[in-house]
C-alpha cells in the first residue's frame, strides 16, 4: 500500500541551488552561508568522490566543519562520453537525491559562480523532474567570475545605455565577432581557455585589445590575473575568463 504522504512530503522539500562564487571564500554571500549552515543535506558536484571538488573547497575556506555529501558529474569540457554520458551523470547524480527529498529535506547544491548562469544545476534539475520529483526549487545568487575579474582589475564593465554579452569560446570564436559588433557593448567571454589566443587575435582586429583582461583560477592561491594581450601564444585554463570593457574604457589592472 502507498504511503499517502510520501507525495507530500515530496512536494514539501526544498531544492537551494547555492552560488558560492569563482574561488574565494570571502565572496560567499550571507544569504550562502545562511543556507548551507541550515539546510538538511549539502551536496556539492565533484569529479571523483574521493576528492573535493572546486566548489566543496571554496564552502569548507568558510564553513570548515560542514558536513558535505560529494555528487560524482561529469564535468569534461564536451564530456568524456559526449551528451549521453553528461546527461546520465545527471541522473545518476538526480538518483542519489531522491531519497532525501522524498522525505520532505532541504538539500543545498553548491555551485560555482551562479547557480543559473553556466551551472550544472539547472541540469540537476531537469534531472529530478524527469524522475518525477515535483518539489520546490529556489536559487541563491553567487558573485560571477567576470564581477570578481572586473574588481580585481578596476574594470569598469558599463555604465549609461551600454550593454554587455556574456558569450563562450568552448567552440570557436563566433560568438565573440558577433557580440564585438557593438562598440559601446562590454564583452565577456567564458569557457574560451583553448581558444584564448585567436580570442585576442580578434580583439586586436576589431581595435578592442587595449583594456581586456584574462583572469584563471580566481580567488584561489595560483590566481592568474594579466593583459589579454600579456597572456602569450598557450591555451589557459578551461574556467579562464575573458572581461573587453566596451572600446576607449581601459581596464587599470590596478
Amino acid at each position: 500500500m502507498a504511503d499517502p504522504g510520501a507525495a507530500r512530503r515530496s512536494e514539501e522539500a526544498l531544492l537551494t541551488g547555492v552560488g558560492v562564487g569563482p574561488g574565494d571564500p570571502g565572496h560567499l554571500t550571507l544569504g550562502a552561508l545562511r543556507v548551507l549552515e541550515h539546510a538538511d543535506r549539502v551536496v556539492a558536484p565533484t569529479t571523483t568522490e574521493g576528492s573535493a571538488g572546486r566548489a566543496e573547497s571554496i564552502v569548507r575556506g568558510a564553513l570548515p566543519d560542514l558536513v558535505v555529501d560529494r555528487l560524482p558529474f561529469d564535468m569534461s569540457p564536451e564530456g568524456a562520453g559526449g551528451a549521453a554520458a553528461r546527461a546520465a551523470s545527471h541522473l545518476a547524480a538526480a538518483r542519489r537525491l531522491v531519497p532525501w527529498l522524498s522525505e520532505g529535506r532541504h538539500v543545498a547544491f553548491i555551485t560555482l559562480g551562479d547557480p543559473n548562469i553556466y551551472s550544472t544545476f539547472p541540469s540537476l534539475v531537469a534531472a529530478l523532474l524527469e524522475l518525477g520529483w515535483r518539489g520546490r526549487v529556489e536559487t541563491v545568487p553567487g558573485i560571477t567570475a567576470f564581477q570578481a575579474l572586473a574588481a580585481a582589475t578596476g574594470t569598469v564593465l558599463l555604465d549609461g545605455t551600454e550593454s554587455l554579452s556574456l558569450v563562450t569560446a568552448l567552440e570557436g570564436t563566433s560568438d565573440v565577432e558577433h557580440a564585438l559588433e557593438d562598440p559601446e557593448r562590454a564583452v565577456v567571454v567564458y569557457k574560451g581557455g583553448r581558444n584564448v589566443a585567436a580570442v585576442a587575435q580578434l580583439l586586436a582586429a576589431a581595435g578592442r585589445l587595449d583594456g581586456a583582461v584574462l583572469g584563471e583560477r580566481l580567488g584561489l592561491d595560483d590566481e592568474r590575473v594579466v593583459a589579454l594581450g600579456e597572456a602569450g601564444e598557450g591555451p589557459a585554463s578551461y574556467l579562464a575568463t575573458v572581461v573587453v570593457p566596451p572600446a576607449g574604457r581601459a581596464g587599470s589592472l590596478r
